[in-house]
């Protein structure tokens, strides 16, 4: 783990401490619309804070609460509190996004932490994709899940007409509201889809840890599988929903 991961590490570290030692009732009042377009919540912007004081010696950093918030040769994009509307409602599905990109536009390094049950996967430029625990320092590879039973569908309830053609296909899945933390999970489960405009902070980081499973990227949807036949069942069944059929 470079400098850089072991920075965000610790950053993910003081996020988790502040966020369960604050008043939960200050911390899920709304504040302004940020760059992504969603409503922050105290939560993001504590979160926020904690990755700007760590994380901007490296470099610009591009966060979905307040967009570009230094200039540097790198970009850093951050989605500081990923399940916003989840931690809110105590339902354990929330956690923290990071990704650096050079000064080429090439991705480095990216690192998702689940907040909620202190698990960490982050992988390097060149590297396999690794997973741990956020207060323990060992780490061992992702590898596949072959028992999967059920896939991820992020925005599920934004789309009941793509939930009814999975259903006529027997297709299981669930729905938990957190696309990085979906992606990050991608290698244990059938497959994640994202259906919705793309935006990078939702899905630098949790792709970049999927470099070795099927990911088809469109304008208006996402698909990572293990398997490339689940990839292109679930492209055909889509674009079926998008071509109008």
């Amino acid at each position: 783990m470079n400098d850089f991961l072991k920075t965000a590490l610790k950053a993910n570290r003081e996020v988790f401490k502040a966020i369960n030692s604050v008043d939960k009732k200050s911390m899920c009042q709304k504040h302004t619309k940020g760059a992504g377009g969603d409503i922050s919540s105290g939560f993001d912007l504590v979160a926020e804070k904690i990755f700007f004081e760590h994380l901007s010696r490296f470099g610009s950093i591009e966060s979905e609460e307040s967009g570009v918030m230094n200039d540097g040769k790198c970009k850093i994009i951050i989605d500081p509190i990923d399940g916003s509307d989840n931690i809110a409602s105590n339902f354990s599905y929330y956690g923290t996004s990071v990704a650096i990109l050079n000064s080429d536009g090439i991705l480095e390094d990216a690192i998702v932490c689940n907040l909620a049950t202190s698990e960490v996967f982050w992988i390097s430029e060149g590297e396999a994709p690794m997973y741990g625990k956020l207060f323990d320092d060992k780490w061992e590879r992702v590898e596949n899940n072959n028992y999967s039973k059920i896939g991820i569908f992020e925005r599920a309830y934004d789309n009941p007409k793509i939930v009814q053609l999975l259903k006529e296909n027997k297709i299981k899945f669930r729905s938990p509201g957190a696309v990085a933390l979906s992606l990050a999970y991608a290698h244990w489960v059938d497959f994640v889809i994202f259906v919705g405009p793309v935006r990078i902070y939702d899905v630098v980081a949790g792709l970049a840890l999927c470099k070795d499973l099927e990911v088809i990227i469109q304008e208006d949807f996402a698909i990572v599988s293990k398997e490339k036949e689940i990839a292109a069942k679930l492209f055909g069944i889509i674009s079926k929903n998008f071509a109008g059929e």
